[in-house]
């Protein structure tokens, strides 16, 4: 089973600072046929005006992903973590037992773009915990990267969940098959550009969720970026 989640068909909100698109329920936001999937609670596509940021706030037992398209975020937590995430690196926020964290765009004159993404732990209360890499473009090029999963494999982070995310780009004749379990579920998302999904044309903003399916297929691309997930059922 296939089905598409259209850009435009996502909520919206406008704060002023921030301008927000949610791909499921989310704060004010409130859509019945849309509360996630899978494992998978929340992808936020943020735009934050320059100068401004979200002010110290509380997280407990979610997986917080961080994955920044363009701009840059200043990151500060109660663990004492002070960290700037450009473009290419991919952050994790463990909030387990409870941890307070701002995000702020401290530029004057470029806006801050980047996905917030939070995925149900496999377990409550555990210790918080933060960790940031950085996953090359050509890591990305044509192919599948895995940048988030339980061990933290192929040099991604690691996240206490049920759950791995992949990163990939993708132009012209630059194509990638990935298995999956077909009793899982699998969600793809497309950041830019315009890519095919399993032979269905979707562009940026866009989502296929996935149930049933044993193969993701990616192909004809046009300057695409692209996150796949495959989450617990």
């Amino acid at each position: 089973m296939l089905k598409i989640r259209k850009s435009q068909d996502r909520g919206y909100a406008d704060h002023g600072w921030l301008k927000s698109y949610h791909s499921f329920s989310f704060a004010e936001y409130y859509d019945p046929a849309h509360m996630g999937w899978g494992n998978l609670l929340v992808i936020n596509e943020d735009r934050i005006d320059p100068e401004t940021g979200f002010g110290r706030h509380g997280h407990r037992d979610m997986e917080i992903i961080s994955y920044v398209l363009s701009g840059e975020l200043l990151h500060q937590d109660s663990m004492n973590n002070v960290a700037t995430i450009p473009p290419g690196d991919i952050q994790r926020m463990s909030a387990g037992t409870g941890v307070m964290h701002s995000e702020f765009n401290h530029a004057r004159d470029q806006v801050t773009h980047f996905l917030q993404i939070w995925i149900k732990p496999d377990r409550r209360g555990i210790s918080p915990g933060y960790e940031q890499t950085t996953i090359p473009s050509a890591q990305k090029r044509g192919r599948l990267q895995l940048v988030a999963s339980p061990d933290g494999a192929e040099g991604g982070v690691r996240i206490h969940a049920d759950a791995s995310l992949f990163a990939g780009l993708f132009d012209g004749d630059e194509q990638a098959a990935m298995q999956v379990n077909p009793k899982r579920k699998a969600y793809v998302h497309v950041i830019r550009g315009q890519l095919e999904v399993n032979g269905v044309a979707i562009g940026g903003g866009d989502a296929v969720l996935m149930e049933g399916e044993s193969t993701i297929m990616l192909s004809r691309g046009k300057d695409a970026e692209v996150l796949v997930f495959d989450l617990a059922p």
